[in-house]
């Protein structure tokens, strides 16, 4: 059996490319702020309550960046247990000094297409605002690894750029459509890569976003 230590190093070696939380590592102390501004506050309640979170559920965060939503999804439900996991460890710093102090919650490293968990570990795994950071030719490797680690009838539950857009929505439409890191969510993208791993997926709701252009919330559920 691979140590979980060991399992680690090499996906962190296999793995070593990233794109920060912020898009850039000087950027990071601004992200709070930033994220205040997009209201992500409120698209991180939706998130949760979409979850359905309950006592003695295990919690993933896959792309935790500075942990606003393990924190809050841990402080909102304080009898789950809540992993964040992310592969920038500036942001992971930045997450535990925030979590200074709570029960339930850790803040891990580890890859998306490479996680460092045993099959089945976790009852739902959520991710925000994340899938756009994955490289195209990762993608398919990540979709397969969050279903290894959800038990048989556990749920993702996603929000990202994505779902139906058109030229004709706004500026930020335009904008995401010209942008190679996002036009790749959008229609149908983000449920058929699920739903190619193995997981029973859909779109349980959007919501139009004055800078992303639309948001689309994810559920993939893993068939029992």
């Amino acid at each position: 059996m691979t140590d979980h230590h060991e399992h680690h190093s090499t996906a962190a070696a296999s793995h070593g490319h990233y794109l920060p939380a912020a898009g850039h590592n000087l950027l990071l102390p601004g992200y709070d702020l930033f994220t205040r501004l997009l209201g992500i506050r409120r698209v991180h309640d939706r998130l949760i309550d979409q979850a359905g979170l309950a006592d003695g559920q295990r919690v993933l965060e896959i792309g935790c960046g500075p942990g606003d939503l393990s924190i809050r999804a841990q402080r909102r439900h304080p009898g789950v247990q809540v992993t964040g996991s992310d592969p920038d460890p500036l942001a992971l710093a930045k997450a535990k000094r925030k979590a200074l102090g709570m029960n339930g919650i850790r803040f891990e490293q580890g890859f998306v297409q490479s996680l460092p968990y045993p099959d089945g570990t976790f009852d739902r795994v959520l991710s925000s605002l994340m899938l756009h950071h994955v490289d195209n030719d990762a993608k398919a490797a990540a979709a397969s690894e969050i279903l290894r680690v959800l038990r048989p009838g556990g749920r993702l539950h996603l929000v990202d750029v994505g779902g139906a857009m058109h030229t004709t929505d706004g500026w930020a439409t335009r904008m995401v459509l010209r942008n190679p890191h996002l036009v790749e969510n959008v229609g149908e993208a983000i449920p058929d890569l699920f739903r190619a791993a193995g997981f029973d997926c859909t779109e349980v709701a959007g919501q139009r976003h004055w800078l992303a252009g639309r948001l689309s919330y994810i559920r993939a559920i893993r068939p029992a």
